[in-house]
C-alpha cells in the first residue's frame, strides 16, 4: 500500500492513474473472510484523507487534505459538502500566457536580445507556489448490491480557489512581476466542472477504506493564462458512518 501511496505523490498523472487503479484492488486483500452484509446504512457519513491533486497542463502537482461530511437521504442517495486543500510548486512559461500578454512579452525582450542584454536563447520561467482549495455541494450515488464494498459516482462541480505567490529568480521576471502582480501574489475564484468517484472498502458496518478520485475542468487566471486547464484529483482515507439506520 505504501509503495502505491508513494508511486502516487512522486509520478505524473499516466503513474498515478495506474496507482489508482492498483489501490482500488489492494483493499480486497484485507477484508474480512466473510462479509457481515450492508443491512445497516447510518444516517450520517464522514471522511478525511490524504489528497493528490495534479494539473498537466501547468506542471502543478499539490498534496494536502481531502474532507467530506454527508447524510444520507437514501440508501442510494447522499447530500453533502467536500472541501480540499492542497500546495505546491511550478515554473510558468510564456506558451501558457494569453496572446495579449505573450505580444507584451516580446516588445521587451526583442530589444533587450538584440541589444545584447539577455542571451539569444534565453526564455523566462516564472516560478510560483500555489495554494489552491476547492468547494464543493451537491449529491452522491452509491451503490450497495455488494457486502464489503460501495462504489459510487457523484458530479464534480463547484468553486476553486488559488493563490500564486510568485518567487522570481532573475532581473527579468522580477521586472514583469513588478507590473502584472505588484505584491508578487495572485488569488482568483472560479468554477470547476467535471466528475468523480471511488469505492469504500467496508471493514466493518462503521469503518472503511475509502479510495476516491475526480476529474475536472477549470480557468483560473484567465487574465493571464490562455487556456484552462483538466486536474485529477486522488485520495486515500478512513471513512465512517454512523446514526440512524436508514434501512430501517
Amino acid at each position: 500500500m505504501l509503495s502505491l501511496l508513494n508511486c502516487i505523490t512522486s509520478g505524473r498523472l499516466g503513474r498515478a492513474t495506474a496507482a489508482f487503479g492498483a489501490l482500488l484492488a489492494a483493499p480486497l486483500l484485507f477484508l474480512p473472510p466473510q462479509a457481515f452484509g450492508q443491512e445497516y446504512v447510518g444516517r450520517y457519513e464522514v471522511y478525511a484523507g490524504y489528497m493528490f491533486l495534479d494539473s498537466p497542463k501547468i506542471n502543478l502537482e499539490e498534496r494536502g487534505v481531502h474532507i467530506q461530511a454527508g447524510m444520507r437521504a437514501k440508501t442510494w442517495l447522499s447530500l453533502g459538502f467536500d472541501y480540499s486543500r492542497g500546495t505546491g510548486n511550478t515554473s510558468l512559461t510564456p506558451n501558457l500566457a494569453t496572446t495579449a500578454l505573450q505580444t507584451q512579452l516580446n516588445s521587451y525582450l526583442i530589444p533587450l536580445k538584440a541589444g545584447g542584454f539577455l542571451p539569444a536563447d534565453y526564455v523566462p520561467a516564472l516560478p510560483l507556489a500555489s495554494v489552491t482549495q476547492t468547494f464543493t455541494a451537491g449529491p452522491e450515488f452509491p451503490y450497495r448490491r455488494f457486502n464489503r464494498i460501495t462504489p459510487y459516482i457523484r458530479p464534480s462541480v463547484g468553486f476553486i480557489q488559488e493563490v500564486a505567490t510568485a518567487h522570481p529568480d532573475d532581473t527579468f521576471t522580477n521586472i514583469m512581476v513588478k507590473q502584472l502582480a505588484p505584491s508578487g501574489r495572485k488569488e482568483d475564484w472560479t468554477i470547476f466542472y467535471g466528475f468523480g468517484g471511488g469505492v469504500a472498502f467496508n471493514f466493518s458496518k462503521h469503518f472503511s477504506l475509502v479510495v476516491q478520485a475526480d476529474f475536472v475542468h477549470d480557468h483560473l487566471f484567465n487574465d493571464l493564462l490562455k487556456d484552462g486547464r483538466n486536474t485529477i484529483r486522488l485520495s486515500i482515507g478512513p471513512g465512517f458512518q454512523f446514526g440512524k439506520n436508514i434501512r430501517e
